[in-house]
């Protein structure tokens, strides 16, 4: 098919979209390594994991050999309401970049939560509403996942508590009014309304939190509050699952045209956006049937990949969760105030950290002022707002883009637009007028969050 033919958004019609998520780790010959329970350290169980997740979502976070989970009817109704999502082909950005590259974005900023995060809120609302629960507890950093889950368990009739970072609680109010509007309770983290808030309030004074800390006051108030689980919008294996729609609906609409991406860029906070985009791309990679460069964007502010050492963490501040074997920067590690709050995360899902460390995927860092660069320019040429975190692969994939120019090479770029930037106008105004700055952390400071990480053989 000529490439004339090639529509500015390729659409799937409904009847197109995915009726299975893909299982990524079903195809890895390197499984991830286990979650460990934080006391004996000795692998979780299914069972020790219903005390915090849903049944059904324990089930789905042990599963390494499953390689598709049908999606449920009524999620699959729910999706209806905004996917299939469209792939996006740049064609003003590379005539203004002057770039023989193709560039192709999938854009999941089209709901009122205005990022990808909704694809796992309303699964895991509905096995929550399926195990005839009262009511969720979570984390939230920029907020998308916050919206998102407040969305859902609005849709279904759920209880919703959402522990903010203090930061973008701050920085973000209105995002905070919208989880409001839909029903959610919303507190800034850390709080004194948790003993580890207290307790992380009194090691570290005036902070602005983190997503570790935040989490760890999401499953304190989950197990100790009956008829309620803890849920979350990255990092662990069953978020990786209900993501990988994003990545099969991109691989379905590539291959409609019968195009075939040479790279793969995702922006890397706690993973779910870059592990639900390359999924089955990954797949095709560890079966040998293709090759692609796959590309983790991080900030260089909290460089979790690029800077972290592959290693059993806790997967919170206050040490309250399971341990995971992924990248880190020890748990206890608190980020700069910076405006990709969803990229603010300590760790890296450990599905992800496996990948990178075994030399299937690479890392690159970003600061915060060239991101905004990079989303201005973007939106300037191709007319959206792109959310903070979005913008990290934004940045890489112009920097492809030029390379291109360079070498002369056609390459066929695609990266994931994850969600709007209308709530971070903050973020942009403190960018217009030069208040915004760069933060990279010392060595010291690296080494200090190293020196903690739990002894585990």
């Amino acid at each position: 098919m000529s490439e004339q033919k090639i529509p500015y958004k390729i659409y799937l019609e409904e009847s197109e979209m995915p009726t299975a998520w893909y299982n990524l780790r079903a195809d890895m010959v390197n499984k991830p390594a286990p979650l460990l329970n934080g006391e004996t350290l000795q692998p979780m169980t299914e069972d020790e994991l219903s005390e915090v997740f849903c049944r059904e979502l324990a089930r789905q976070e042990m599963d390494d050999t499953t390689a598709y989970f049908p999606i449920p009817e009524k999620i699959r109704d729910f999706y209806k309401m905004y996917r299939p999502a469209p792939l996006v082909r740049a064609y003003c950005l590379e005539e203004k970049l002057q770039t023989p590259a193709k560039i192709y974005y999938k854009y999941e900023g089209g709901n009122t939560s205005g990022s990808h995060k909704l694809n796992s809120a309303i699964a895991q609302a509905y096995y929550a509403k399926e195990q005839g629960l009262t009511g969720v507890t979570t984390e939230t950093g920029a907020g998308q996942w916050g919206t998102a889950l407040s969305m859902a368990c609005a849709y279904l009739g759920l209880d919703c508590k959402v522990y903010m970072v203090k930061v973008s609680y701050e920085q973000k109010p209105f995002r905070r009014e919208v989880m409001r509007t839909y029903g959610a309770s919303v507190t800034p983290s850390p709080s004194m309304d948790t003993a580890v808030g207290r307790k992380i309030l009194a090691e570290h004074p005036g902070t602005g939190g983190s997503l570790g800390c935040a989490i760890s006051e999401a499953v304190e108030v989950a197990t100790n509050t009956p008829g309620y689980r803890y849920v979350l919008g990255s990092v662990l294996n069953q978020v990786m699952l209900h993501q990988s729609i994003i990545g099969l609906e991109t691989k379905a609409a590539l291959d409609k045209y019968n195009v075939k991406p040479d790279i793969i860029i995702g922006c890397a906070g706690g993973g779910s956006n870059l592990g639900g985009l390359i999924a089955p791309f990954m797949g095709e990679k560890l079966r040998g049937e293709a090759d692609y460069q796959i590309i983790a964007v991080e900030p260089a502010s909290c460089p979790s990949i690029t800077r972290g050492v592959y290693a059993y963490d806790y997967c919170d501040t206050g040490a309250v969760c399971p341990l995971a074997k992924m990248y880190t920067l020890g748990s206890g590690f608190i980020p700069a105030a910076t405006h990709a709050g969803g990229l603010r995360y300590h760790g890296m899902c450990p599905t992800l950290s496996q990948l990178y460390d075994d030399g299937l995927m690479e890392a690159r860092s970003v600061q915060q002022t060239e991101v905004f660069e990079a989303a201005e320019y973007f939106a300037r040429v191709e007319g959206i707002l792109p959310a903070p975190e979005s913008s990290h692969a934004i940045k890489v994939a112009i920097d492809e883009a030029r390379k291109c120019i360079e070498t002369g090479e056609e390459k066929t770029i695609v990266f994931g637009l994850t969600g709007t930037g209308y709530f971070d106008m903050f973020a942009y105004e403190r960018f217009h007028d030069g208040k915004m700055t760069d933060y990279i952390p010392t060595e010291e400071e690296l080494a200090a969050g190293r020196a903690k990480l739990p002894k585990v053989e």
